[in-house]
Order: structure tokens, then C-alpha cells, then sequence
């Protein structure tokens, strides 16, 4: 009974040392917003990055980046989102896996470890942002992107999950589901993505209620060619008929993050890849529920992506580059993390609290504790006052 007292008498005392922070995510498109972002693979790209995104008067745009689950060097990333703060640049986190062991044509599928891990993760970083912008993996209406079948039960039931862990460390994450192949078929080890919604409906009733915001790869399909103009469910457009089929499931409209797209320089060249996007950007593109477009990739090098890719193999940026970056933009003026914002260095030259221990008095420097508390724990820990 004495130690029940006990602790009942500790809980008190702490509700009452402060007042309790609230969190809450935040509408982007509340606030002027900088809709320009680009995809990156590596965070070496921030400063090029920015150079495309926050040029001709622009600030705050975007970048995202997928992390794999071996992946987690806090020193890395936490110089990742200094980066970020100090290039001034939004960042939104793709979550990956990894090859499967037993087949490595295709990703592994994820569980619920892999998402309580990123979620324990990227908790521990100061972000650069109040929303803390995840998207919960990628393609997954396609099989390779799922341990080689799709199965939407599954991924809802993840999602749904991975809200609930993320959230439960901070709720200013903001949960984005999984952007979709708008050119699948329900054949060869894909599912169309309007048929994978809907069974991701079925399978968790009011999965898109829990979610923040949905990702779009509006690529401009069939063939990554299509013209900026056209209005298809495979085209630039393809977010339009997503945002209305989900927005059907729910009860709110679902801010668009049109995280994948671009036209294959190998099929159209260079510079009519360069107007179409100036063009999609100008008109489609131009939707009041757009967050961000941040076409796939910025440098691709010489690899399987180059067609793509923003920079020539030499790193150099090209026609795509260069007609991007001399679009007018606006300053985005998100709520930013002080913290990090100054820090643009390494987390281990910041100035934590600290703490001095003698016998047992407890002093904590970013605590003030009245003589009556202290006395009260003494008591409670039969110490003598």
C-alpha cells in the first residue's frame, strides 16, 4: 500500500513540473508552398538540389530520398537533415527494404519490425521541419516491389499499422501511402492500381481516413511518352483519378505528393522531355491540392536510370536541369525546427543538458526543483531530510 501511495505521489509531482507540449501535423498547403522538389538517391545531392528547387525565387522545396532499412548511420542522417535545414529543402523519407535473400529480382517485403524500427529511427533525428514527411514504401501494385506478389490486404494492414507506430512517437510524422505504377495490369505479377486500392478498402475499411496524404507517380504512360496534355488514368493526370477514388473512401481530400515522374529522354530526347515537364507544370500540375512534384531522378550517373536523370554522366546539368530551375517559384514557409536550422553540422557539436550526481541530490540543469518537491522525494525514498 505504501509503495502504491508512493508512486501515485511521483506521478503528481511530474504532471506538474511543466506544461505538456502538444504536436500535431500541419496542412503544407495551409502556408505558402514551394511546390518544386526532385528525387534523389544519395544525400551528397542536397546542395545540387537546392540549386534547381529554390532558384528564380524560390525557397523551401522539396527532396525525396529512400532509406533502407540497413541504413541507419544517425551521424549520416542527422547531418542529412542539417543539410536539409541549411539548403533550406523539405525532406520526405521513402521507406525501402532491401533484395530478397532468396530472390534478388525482387525487394523484400517489409513487416512490422522493419516499420517499428524506421519508426524508432527517425524519431531520434531533429528535423529540419514540424511535419516529419514519411512515405510508407513504393510500387507496391507491382510484385517485384513485394517480395514478388502483390497483395493489398497486406500492405493495408501495414499502413494502417505503421500510422499507429509513427504516430504513437510524434505526431507530427505525416503518414503518405505508398505512390502506385499507373501503368500496371492485373497480369505478369502486378495489380492495377485502381483494382489495389479498392481491395486495400476492403481489407481495412477506412484505411485512407488514417492516412495524411497520398503519393502519385503520374508518369506520362504508356512509355513514359505520352504528351503533357493528355488526361488518361496512365498519364500526367494519372494523381486526378487516384485523388477521386480515394477521396470516395474517405472523408477528407488527400493532399497530393506527386513524387515520381518524368519523360525518357531515350524515347522523346532531351529537350521535349524538358518542355513537357515545363509544361505539365505549368498547366496540370499547376492543381491547388499538389504539395510537391519532385520528378524521378536528379542524377542518375550512367546507371539504368539515365534516361531520367536531371545532370549529365559528367554531373552536369542538362536541358531538364536548367528549364527547371529558370521556372518562377515562390517561397514555401513551412514551420521550420530552429534547432536544426542553426545547426548545419554534425549532431555532436550541439550542447546537450547536463547533469551532476552527488550521493543522492539530483540537479538537472534544465530543471527547477523547489525545496518542498525535494523534500517530498526524500521522504518517499526514506531518505533523511
Amino acid at each position: 500500500m505504501k509503495k502504491l501511495l508512493a508512486f501515485c505521489l511521483i506521478f503528481i509531482v511530474f504532471l506538474f513540473l511543466g506544461p505538456l507540449k502538444s504536436y500535431a501535423i500541419e496542412d503544407p498547403l495551409t502556408h505558402a508552398n514551394n511546390k518544386f522538389g526532385i528525387h534523389i538517391l544519395f544525400p551528397s545531392e542536397l546542395q545540387k538540389a537546392s540549386q534547381l528547387v529554390n532558384t528564380n525565387n524560390g525557397d523551401w522545396g522539396y527532396v525525396v530520398i529512400p532509406m533502407q532499412v540497413g541504413d541507419k548511420d544517425l551521424v549520416k542522417w542527422q547531418n542529412f537533415m542539417n543539410d536539409c535545414g541549411k539548403y533550406h529543402l523539405i525532406p520526405i523519407i521513402r521507406l525501402a527494404t532491401e533484395g530478397d535473400y532468396f530472390n534478388t529480382q525482387v525487394w523484400r517485403k517489409p513487416d512490422s519490425a522493419d516499420v517499428l524500427d524506421f519508426a524508432n529511427f527517425l524519431n531520434s533525428l531533429d528535423w529540419p521541419t514540424k511535419n516529419k514527411y514519411i512515405i510508407v514504401f513504393n510500387e507496391v501494385n507491382r510484385g517485384d516491389e513485394w517480395g514478388g506478389a502483390p497483395n493489398p490486404t497486406e500492405y493495408a494492414q501495414l499502413l494502417s499499422y505503421s500510422v499507429t507506430v509513427f504516430k504513437s512517437r510524434n505526431p507530427d510524422f505525416f503518414i503518405i501511402s505508398a505512390g502506385m505504377d499507373n501503368a500496371a495490369a492485373n497480369a505478369n505479377g502486378a495489380m492495377n492500381e485502381y483494382t489495389y486500392y479498392e481491395a486495400m478498402q476492403q481489407a481495412v475499411p477506412g484505411i485512407f481516413n488514417q492516412i495524411d496524404g497520398m503519393s502519385s507517380h503520374s508518369y506520362p504512360n504508356p512509355g513514359f511518352s505520352s504528351p503533357p496534355t493528355a488526361t488518361t488514368r496512365m498519364s500526367v493526370g494519372s494523381f486526378l483519378y487516384e485523388e477521386a477514388l480515394l477521396d470516395g473512401y474517405s472523408n477528407k481530400t488527400l493532399p497530393v505528393f506527386i513524387t515520381e515522374t518524368g519523360w525518357s529522354q531515350s524515347v522523346v530526347g532531351e529537350k521535349t522531355a524538358a518542355d513537357n515537364l515545363v509544361t505539365a507544370y505549368n498547366s496540370i500540375w499547376n492543381d491547388p491540392h499538389i504539395v510537391t512534384v519532385a520528378p524521378f531522378l536528379l542524377n542518375a550517373g550512367a546507371g539504368p536510370f539515365s534516361q531520367f536523370s536531371f545532370l549529365d554522366t559528367s554531373g552536369n546539368p542538362n536541358d531538364i536541369f536548367k528549364e527547371i530551375a529558370a521556372l518562377p517559384k515562390i517561397k514555401g514557409q513551412p514551420t521550420i525546427n530552429p534547432q536544426v536550422l542553426a545547426a548545419h553540422t554534425s549532431i555532436y557539436t550541439q550542447k546537450f543538458p547536463t547533469e551532476s550526481f552527488h550521493n543522492t541530490q539530483f540537479i538537472a540543469s534544465n530543471i527547477t526543483v523547489s525545496p518542498e518537491i525535494k523534500m517530498l522525494f526524500k521522504w518517499l525514498l526514506q531518505l533523511p531530510i
